[in-house]
């Protein structure tokens, strides 16, 4: 929930949504919540896909130009031996971002949420290494974290 509030309140920062879009997303962000609908529960997917107060390419822009991320997508992207079975699936759907390679000490994130300054805490914490960042879509991570499941690479999988 934490992760989505900042995220939102830097969307707002950055002007990429408006604040009267964010309080409405907020308002079905709450329902989702109160539901458990788990990976639906995310403030970018409303205000991206069913707001569409925000596009995804401009996000992903702004990445780009303002925060110099490079972009990947996950759809081709073998999970390396050293990530099978530690890719924790709540934490990775909470964040929407996933580590997808590791090298040395240096690990490869893909996230949608690079604006949320409590994701990005939170890998940085976790993982305990040089992190290098990319941003990508919603979608490249759900693609990723399906296949990722269906190869049981995943441990603590909620019930979605």
């Amino acid at each position: 929930m934490r992760s989505n509030r900042l995220l939102g309140a830097n969307l707002v920062e950055k002007s990429l949504v408006k604040i009267e879009d964010l309080e409405k997303a907020n308002e079905r962000l709450f329902d989702l919540i109160k539901t458990g609908t788990g990976r639906e529960a995310s403030l970018l997917a409303i205000l991206i896909q069913e707001d569409e107060a925000l596009s995804e390419d401009a996000l992903l822009s702004f990445l780009v130009e303002e925060e110099g991320l490079a972009l990947i997508d996950l759809v081709d992207v073998d999970t390396p031996s050293e990530l099978k079975g530690t890719i924790e699936a709540d934490a990775c759907w909470s964040t929407w971002t996933v580590p997808f390679d590791k090298e040395g000490d240096f690990y490869y994130i893909a996230t949608a949420y690079y604006l949320s300054p409590l994701a990005r805490e939170y890998w940085e914490k976790k993982l305990e290494g040089h992190i290098i960042w990319y941003g990508t879509t919603m979608s490249s991570i759900i693609g990723y974290m399906e296949r990722c499941q269906d190869e049981g690479l995943l441990v603590g999988l909620s019930e979605d």
